[in-house]
Protein backbone atom coordinates (compact mmCIF):
# COMPACT_ATOMS: atom_id res chain seq x y z
CA UNK A 1 0.00 0.00 0.00
CA UNK A 2 1.34 3.39 -1.01
CA UNK A 3 1.93 5.85 1.82
CA UNK A 4 -0.46 8.80 2.29
CA UNK A 5 0.68 12.34 1.98
CA UNK A 6 -0.32 14.44 4.95
CA UNK A 7 -2.92 16.26 2.91
CA UNK A 8 -4.33 13.01 1.56
CA UNK A 9 -4.49 11.50 5.02
CA UNK A 10 -6.26 14.51 6.51
CA UNK A 11 -8.65 14.61 3.55
CA UNK A 12 -9.38 10.90 3.98
CA UNK A 13 -10.08 11.33 7.68
CA UNK A 14 -12.32 14.32 7.03
CA UNK A 15 -14.25 12.39 4.40
CA UNK A 16 -14.79 9.47 6.77
CA UNK A 17 -16.01 11.75 9.53
CA UNK A 18 -18.35 13.78 7.36
CA UNK A 19 -19.83 10.65 5.76
CA UNK A 20 -20.75 9.33 9.18
CA UNK A 21 -24.34 10.30 10.00
CA UNK A 22 -23.71 10.46 13.74
CA UNK A 23 -20.70 12.75 13.25
CA UNK A 24 -22.72 15.05 10.95
CA UNK A 25 -25.48 15.45 13.54
CA UNK A 26 -23.50 15.40 16.77
CA UNK A 27 -24.56 16.70 20.18
CA UNK A 28 -21.72 17.42 22.59
CA UNK A 29 -21.80 18.46 26.25
CA UNK A 30 -18.74 20.17 27.69
CA UNK A 31 -17.11 23.15 29.37
CA UNK A 32 -16.07 26.19 27.36
CA UNK A 33 -12.37 27.14 27.46
CA UNK A 34 -9.98 29.28 25.41
CA UNK A 35 -12.95 31.36 24.18
CA UNK A 36 -12.26 34.17 21.70
CA UNK A 37 -14.24 36.18 19.18
CA UNK A 38 -12.84 37.40 15.89
CA UNK A 39 -13.43 40.82 14.35
CA UNK A 40 -16.06 39.47 11.90
CA UNK A 41 -17.95 37.90 14.83
CA UNK A 42 -16.96 34.22 14.68
CA UNK A 43 -16.46 32.45 18.05
CA UNK A 44 -13.52 30.10 18.59
CA UNK A 45 -13.31 27.93 21.72
CA UNK A 46 -12.67 24.48 23.09
CA UNK A 47 -15.09 22.02 24.69
CA UNK A 48 -13.58 19.83 27.40
CA UNK A 49 -14.43 17.41 30.13
CA UNK A 50 -12.20 15.46 32.53
CA UNK A 51 -10.94 13.13 29.83
CA UNK A 52 -10.64 15.06 26.56
CA UNK A 53 -10.83 18.34 24.68
CA UNK A 54 -11.96 19.27 21.14
CA UNK A 55 -11.65 22.51 19.26
CA UNK A 56 -14.93 24.19 18.23
CA UNK A 57 -16.09 27.12 16.13
CA UNK A 58 -19.43 28.94 15.98
CA UNK A 59 -19.73 31.11 12.89
CA UNK A 60 -21.43 34.47 13.07
CA UNK A 61 -24.24 33.60 10.66
CA UNK A 62 -25.43 30.61 12.68
CA UNK A 63 -26.14 32.26 16.05
CA UNK A 64 -25.44 35.98 15.75
CA UNK A 65 -26.64 36.89 19.24
CA UNK A 66 -24.87 34.13 21.17
CA UNK A 67 -22.20 35.08 23.72
CA UNK A 68 -20.00 32.62 25.65
CA UNK A 69 -17.29 32.79 28.30
CA UNK A 70 -14.75 30.41 29.73
CA UNK A 71 -16.23 28.05 32.29
CA UNK A 72 -19.75 27.91 30.73
CA UNK A 73 -21.17 24.39 30.64
CA UNK A 74 -23.00 24.07 27.35
CA UNK A 75 -24.67 21.64 25.02
CA UNK A 76 -23.62 22.14 21.41
CA UNK A 77 -24.81 20.76 18.08
CA UNK A 78 -22.77 20.52 14.92
CA UNK A 79 -20.68 18.35 12.64
CA UNK A 80 -17.30 16.85 13.41
CA UNK A 81 -14.61 17.43 10.81
CA UNK A 82 -10.85 17.88 10.51
CA UNK A 83 -9.27 21.30 10.37
CA UNK A 84 -6.74 20.57 7.65
CA UNK A 85 -4.23 23.33 8.37
CA UNK A 86 -3.57 21.93 11.84
CA UNK A 87 -4.70 18.36 11.42
CA UNK A 88 -7.05 18.82 14.38
CA UNK A 89 -10.50 17.51 15.06
CA UNK A 90 -12.99 20.36 15.08
CA UNK A 91 -16.66 20.68 15.99
CA UNK A 92 -18.33 23.16 13.60
CA UNK A 93 -21.27 24.29 15.72
CA UNK A 94 -24.59 25.67 14.55
CA UNK A 95 -26.21 25.71 17.98
CA UNK A 96 -24.99 26.28 21.52
CA UNK A 97 -27.06 26.57 24.68
CA UNK A 98 -26.47 26.26 28.44
CA UNK A 99 -26.28 22.61 29.42
CA UNK A 100 -29.11 22.92 31.91
CA UNK A 101 -31.88 23.15 29.30
CA UNK A 102 -31.66 19.40 28.60
CA UNK A 103 -31.03 17.51 25.42
CA UNK A 104 -34.68 17.40 24.23
CA UNK A 105 -35.16 21.12 24.73
CA UNK A 106 -31.85 21.74 22.99
CA UNK A 107 -32.84 19.57 20.05
CA UNK A 108 -36.12 21.46 19.82
CA UNK A 109 -34.42 24.88 19.87
CA UNK A 110 -31.77 23.86 17.36
CA UNK A 111 -34.33 22.60 14.85
CA UNK A 112 -36.64 25.56 15.40
CA UNK A 113 -33.86 28.08 14.78
CA UNK A 114 -32.50 26.22 11.75
CA UNK A 115 -35.90 25.87 10.08
CA UNK A 116 -36.70 29.49 10.89
CA UNK A 117 -33.53 30.56 9.06
CA UNK A 118 -34.67 28.53 6.05
CA UNK A 119 -38.01 30.37 6.00
CA UNK A 120 -40.33 27.50 6.93
CA UNK A 121 -42.03 29.64 9.57
CA UNK A 122 -42.23 32.86 7.52
CA UNK A 123 -45.61 34.59 8.02
CA UNK A 124 -45.81 35.61 4.36
CA UNK A 125 -45.96 31.96 3.25
CA UNK A 126 -48.94 31.16 5.48
CA UNK A 127 -51.96 30.38 3.32
CA UNK A 128 -55.52 31.50 4.12
CA UNK A 129 -58.02 28.78 4.92
CA UNK A 130 -60.84 28.13 2.43
CA UNK A 131 -64.14 29.79 3.32
CA UNK A 132 -66.34 26.79 2.39
CA UNK A 133 -64.31 23.55 2.29
CA UNK A 134 -65.95 20.47 0.80
CA UNK A 135 -63.16 17.93 1.49
CA UNK A 136 -61.29 18.05 4.79
CA UNK A 137 -58.34 15.73 5.39
CA UNK A 138 -57.47 14.55 8.90
CA UNK A 139 -54.17 12.98 9.97
CA UNK A 140 -54.47 11.44 13.43
CA UNK A 141 -54.90 8.16 15.26
CA UNK A 142 -58.04 6.32 14.11
CA UNK A 143 -58.71 5.16 17.70
CA UNK A 144 -57.98 8.36 19.60
CA UNK A 145 -60.43 10.82 21.14
CA UNK A 146 -59.05 13.56 18.90
CA UNK A 147 -60.70 12.03 15.81
CA UNK A 148 -64.10 11.83 17.49
CA UNK A 149 -63.82 15.43 18.63
CA UNK A 150 -63.00 16.54 15.09
CA UNK A 151 -65.85 14.53 13.53
CA UNK A 152 -68.34 15.85 16.06
CA UNK A 153 -67.34 19.46 15.51
CA UNK A 154 -67.38 19.22 11.70
CA UNK A 155 -70.66 17.30 11.72
CA UNK A 156 -72.28 20.00 13.85
CA UNK A 157 -70.76 23.04 12.19
CA UNK A 158 -70.40 22.10 8.53
CA UNK A 159 -72.04 18.76 7.60
CA UNK A 160 -71.61 19.59 3.90
CA UNK A 161 -67.91 18.67 4.13
CA UNK A 162 -66.55 15.17 3.49
CA UNK A 163 -63.88 14.08 5.99
CA UNK A 164 -60.97 12.02 4.60
CA UNK A 165 -59.09 10.17 7.35
CA UNK A 166 -55.40 9.41 6.85
CA UNK A 167 -54.72 7.17 9.88
CA UNK A 168 -51.34 7.47 11.59
CA UNK A 169 -49.52 6.55 14.77
CA UNK A 170 -49.09 9.71 16.84
CA UNK A 171 -46.53 8.48 19.40
CA UNK A 172 -43.83 5.88 19.66
CA UNK A 173 -40.82 5.00 17.58
CA UNK A 174 -42.84 4.51 14.39
CA UNK A 175 -44.87 7.70 14.74
CA UNK A 176 -42.65 9.95 12.63
CA UNK A 177 -42.62 7.59 9.63
CA UNK A 178 -46.37 6.95 10.02
CA UNK A 179 -47.32 10.64 10.16
CA UNK A 180 -45.04 11.53 7.25
CA UNK A 181 -46.51 8.71 5.15
CA UNK A 182 -50.08 9.75 6.01
CA UNK A 183 -49.37 13.36 4.99
CA UNK A 184 -47.78 12.26 1.73
CA UNK A 185 -50.75 10.02 0.88
CA UNK A 186 -53.29 12.68 1.78
CA UNK A 187 -51.46 15.22 -0.39
CA UNK A 188 -52.32 13.10 -3.44
CA UNK A 189 -56.06 13.16 -2.78
CA UNK A 190 -57.86 15.16 -5.52
CA UNK A 191 -60.05 18.07 -4.53
CA UNK A 192 -58.72 18.39 -0.99
CA UNK A 193 -59.36 21.86 0.50
CA UNK A 194 -57.68 21.78 3.92
CA UNK A 195 -55.93 19.29 6.21
CA UNK A 196 -55.90 18.88 10.01
CA UNK A 197 -52.94 17.32 11.83
CA UNK A 198 -54.10 16.44 15.34
CA UNK A 199 -53.28 14.63 18.54
CA UNK A 200 -54.84 14.67 21.98
CA UNK A 201 -53.12 15.80 25.15
CA UNK A 202 -50.09 14.17 26.73
CA UNK A 203 -46.62 14.80 28.12
CA UNK A 204 -43.85 16.63 26.27
CA UNK A 205 -42.31 13.28 25.33
CA UNK A 206 -45.60 12.21 23.71
CA UNK A 207 -45.29 15.08 21.23
CA UNK A 208 -41.74 14.27 20.11
CA UNK A 209 -42.90 12.99 16.70
CA UNK A 210 -44.35 16.42 15.92
CA UNK A 211 -40.94 17.99 16.60
CA UNK A 212 -39.24 15.96 13.88
CA UNK A 213 -37.76 17.65 10.83
CA UNK A 214 -39.41 15.18 8.45
CA UNK A 215 -42.86 16.16 9.68
CA UNK A 216 -41.99 19.86 9.41
CA UNK A 217 -40.91 19.50 5.80
CA UNK A 218 -43.94 17.37 4.92
CA UNK A 219 -46.23 20.14 6.23
CA UNK A 220 -44.20 22.76 4.40
CA UNK A 221 -44.59 20.87 1.11
CA UNK A 222 -48.29 20.09 1.59
CA UNK A 223 -50.37 21.41 -1.36
CA UNK A 224 -53.24 22.92 0.68
CA UNK A 225 -53.41 24.75 4.02
CA UNK A 226 -52.62 22.69 7.12
CA UNK A 227 -54.13 23.32 10.56
CA UNK A 228 -52.53 21.73 13.63
CA UNK A 229 -54.35 20.84 16.82
CA UNK A 230 -51.78 19.09 18.99
CA UNK A 231 -52.19 18.68 22.74
CA UNK A 232 -53.46 21.60 24.80
CA UNK A 233 -53.21 25.38 24.85
CA UNK A 234 -49.67 25.48 26.28
CA UNK A 235 -48.19 22.77 24.06
CA UNK A 236 -46.11 23.98 21.10
CA UNK A 237 -44.38 21.78 18.54
CA UNK A 238 -42.28 22.38 15.45
CA UNK A 239 -45.29 21.27 13.39
CA UNK A 240 -47.29 24.17 14.88
CA UNK A 241 -44.69 26.68 13.69
CA UNK A 242 -44.74 25.35 10.12
CA UNK A 243 -48.53 24.94 9.85
CA UNK A 244 -50.63 27.60 8.17
CA UNK A 245 -52.67 27.87 11.37
CA UNK A 246 -52.07 26.53 14.87
CA UNK A 247 -55.07 25.67 17.04
CA UNK A 248 -54.73 24.85 20.76
CA UNK A 249 -56.72 21.58 20.58
CA UNK A 250 -58.10 19.18 17.95
CA UNK A 251 -61.63 20.50 18.50
CA UNK A 252 -60.55 24.08 17.91
CA UNK A 253 -58.63 22.95 14.82
CA UNK A 254 -61.90 21.56 13.42
CA UNK A 255 -63.68 24.82 14.26
CA UNK A 256 -61.02 26.95 12.59
CA UNK A 257 -61.07 24.75 9.47
CA UNK A 258 -64.81 24.94 8.82
CA UNK A 259 -67.49 27.62 8.79
CA UNK A 260 -70.56 27.45 11.03
CA UNK A 261 -73.76 26.43 9.26
CA UNK A 262 -75.83 28.22 11.93
CA UNK A 263 -73.82 31.44 11.59
CA UNK A 264 -74.10 31.34 7.81
CA UNK A 265 -77.87 30.76 8.06
CA UNK A 266 -78.21 33.77 10.38
CA UNK A 267 -76.05 35.89 8.08
CA UNK A 268 -78.14 34.83 5.07
CA UNK A 269 -81.36 35.69 6.93
CA UNK A 270 -80.01 39.13 7.78
CA UNK A 271 -78.89 39.60 4.18
CA UNK A 272 -82.30 38.50 2.90
CA UNK A 273 -84.08 40.99 5.15
CA UNK A 274 -81.70 43.73 4.10
CA UNK A 275 -82.17 42.93 0.42
CA UNK A 276 -85.96 42.78 0.80
CA UNK A 277 -86.01 46.11 2.60
CA UNK A 278 -83.68 47.65 0.04
CA UNK A 279 -85.83 46.32 -2.82
CA UNK A 280 -89.00 47.64 -1.19
CA UNK A 281 -87.46 51.05 -0.63
CA UNK A 282 -86.20 51.05 -4.19
CA UNK A 283 -89.66 50.23 -5.55
CA UNK A 284 -91.27 52.97 -3.46
CA UNK A 285 -88.71 55.46 -4.65
CA UNK A 286 -89.15 54.34 -8.26
CA UNK A 287 -92.93 54.60 -7.96
CA UNK A 288 -92.56 58.14 -6.65
CA UNK A 289 -90.39 59.06 -9.60
CA UNK A 290 -92.94 57.55 -12.00
CA UNK A 291 -95.79 59.50 -10.41
CA UNK A 292 -93.79 62.71 -10.61
CA UNK A 293 -93.00 62.04 -14.27
CA UNK A 294 -96.69 61.39 -15.07
CA UNK A 295 -97.69 64.65 -13.39
CA UNK A 296 -95.04 66.56 -15.32
CA UNK A 297 -96.18 65.01 -18.60
CA UNK A 298 -99.85 65.81 -17.89
CA UNK A 299 -98.98 69.40 -17.18
CA UNK A 300 -96.91 69.86 -20.31
CA UNK A 301 -99.06 67.89 -22.84
CA UNK A 302 -102.68 68.97 -23.82
CA UNK A 303 -105.55 66.79 -22.65
CA UNK A 304 -107.24 64.43 -25.17
CA UNK A 305 -110.25 66.77 -25.72
CA UNK A 306 -107.93 69.67 -26.36
CA UNK A 307 -105.93 67.52 -28.72
CA UNK A 308 -109.13 66.58 -30.60
CA UNK A 309 -110.20 70.22 -30.89
CA UNK A 310 -106.79 71.18 -32.10
CA UNK A 311 -106.90 68.43 -34.70
CA UNK A 312 -110.33 69.58 -36.01
CA UNK A 313 -109.11 73.14 -36.30
CA UNK A 314 -106.00 71.99 -38.14
CA UNK A 315 -108.12 69.88 -40.52
CA UNK A 316 -110.39 72.84 -41.35
CA UNK A 317 -107.38 75.02 -42.01
CA UNK A 318 -105.99 72.39 -44.33
CA UNK A 319 -109.33 72.06 -46.23
CA UNK A 320 -109.70 75.82 -46.60
CA UNK A 321 -106.14 76.13 -47.77
CA UNK A 322 -106.65 73.33 -50.27
CA UNK A 323 -109.85 74.94 -51.60
CA UNK A 324 -108.15 78.29 -52.04
CA UNK A 325 -105.24 76.64 -53.78
CA UNK A 326 -107.64 74.72 -56.08
CA UNK A 327 -109.54 77.87 -57.16
CA UNK A 328 -106.34 79.73 -57.94
CA UNK A 329 -104.90 76.77 -59.82
CA UNK A 330 -108.13 76.39 -61.89
CA UNK A 331 -108.09 80.09 -62.84
CA UNK A 332 -104.50 79.85 -63.93
CA UNK A 333 -105.31 76.71 -65.95
CA UNK A 334 -108.25 78.34 -67.74
CA UNK A 335 -106.22 81.46 -68.58
CA UNK A 336 -103.40 79.37 -69.98
CA UNK A 337 -105.85 77.24 -71.99
CA UNK A 338 -107.42 80.36 -73.53
CA UNK A 339 -104.01 81.62 -74.53
CA UNK A 340 -103.14 78.31 -76.11
CA UNK A 341 -106.48 78.21 -77.95
CA UNK A 342 -105.91 81.69 -79.33
CA UNK A 343 -102.65 80.54 -80.82
CA UNK A 344 -104.19 77.43 -82.50
CA UNK A 345 -103.80 77.75 -86.37
CA UNK A 346 -107.16 76.03 -86.87
CA UNK A 347 -108.96 78.98 -85.32
CA UNK A 348 -107.31 81.26 -87.88
CA UNK A 349 -108.37 79.01 -90.75
CA UNK A 350 -111.98 79.03 -89.53
CA UNK A 351 -111.98 82.78 -90.01
CA UNK A 352 -111.33 82.33 -93.83
CA UNK A 353 -107.59 82.17 -93.93
CA UNK A 354 -105.61 79.38 -95.65
CA UNK A 355 -102.14 77.89 -95.40
CA UNK A 356 -100.33 77.63 -98.76
CA UNK A 357 -97.26 75.45 -99.34
CA UNK A 358 -95.37 74.43 -102.43
CA UNK A 359 -96.30 70.91 -103.33
CA UNK A 360 -93.75 68.39 -102.13
CA UNK A 361 -92.22 70.83 -99.64
CA UNK A 362 -92.95 72.23 -96.19
CA UNK A 363 -92.22 75.79 -97.20
CA UNK A 364 -95.12 78.16 -96.53
CA UNK A 365 -95.92 80.64 -99.33
CA UNK A 366 -96.42 84.02 -97.70
CA UNK A 367 -95.36 86.21 -100.65
CA UNK A 368 -96.00 86.29 -104.41
CA UNK A 369 -92.27 86.49 -104.93
CA UNK A 370 -91.94 82.91 -103.72
CA UNK A 371 -93.95 81.45 -106.64
CA UNK A 372 -93.78 81.53 -110.44
CA UNK A 373 -95.89 80.30 -113.29
CA UNK A 374 -96.36 76.55 -113.36
CA UNK A 375 -95.76 76.02 -109.61
CA UNK A 376 -98.15 73.59 -107.99
CA UNK A 377 -99.45 74.63 -104.60
CA UNK A 378 -101.12 72.74 -101.69
CA UNK A 379 -103.79 74.88 -100.02
CA UNK A 380 -105.17 74.00 -96.56
CA UNK A 381 -108.46 75.53 -95.32
CA UNK A 382 -110.52 74.97 -92.16
CA UNK A 383 -112.35 71.88 -93.35
CA UNK A 384 -109.78 70.31 -95.76
CA UNK A 385 -107.15 70.91 -98.47
CA UNK A 386 -106.82 71.07 -102.26
CA UNK A 387 -104.18 71.93 -104.87
CA UNK A 388 -103.85 74.71 -107.43
CA UNK A 389 -101.40 75.75 -110.12
CA UNK A 390 -99.94 79.25 -110.68
CA UNK A 391 -100.61 80.62 -114.27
Amino acid sequence: MEPFTVSALVSKLRGLLEANEAMSDAWVVGEVSNYSRSQPGHRYFSLKDQGAVIRAVLFRGDMPGMELKDGDHVIAHGRVTVYAQRGELQLVCDFVRPEGIGIEAARFEELRERLAREGLFAPERKRPLPAFPTRVGVVTSPTGAALQDILNVIGRRWPLATVLLAPALVQGEQAVASIASALEGLAREPGLDVAILARGGGSAEDFSAFNDERIARAIFAFPVPVVTGIGHETDFTIADFVADLRAPTPSVAAERSTPSKAEISRALAVTERSMTSAARDGLVEAAGRVEASITMIERSVPRPLELARGADSLLRDLENGYARCSVADRARFETTAARIAALDPRATLERGFAIIKKSGTKKVVNSVRKVKGGDRLDIAVADGAFWAEVS
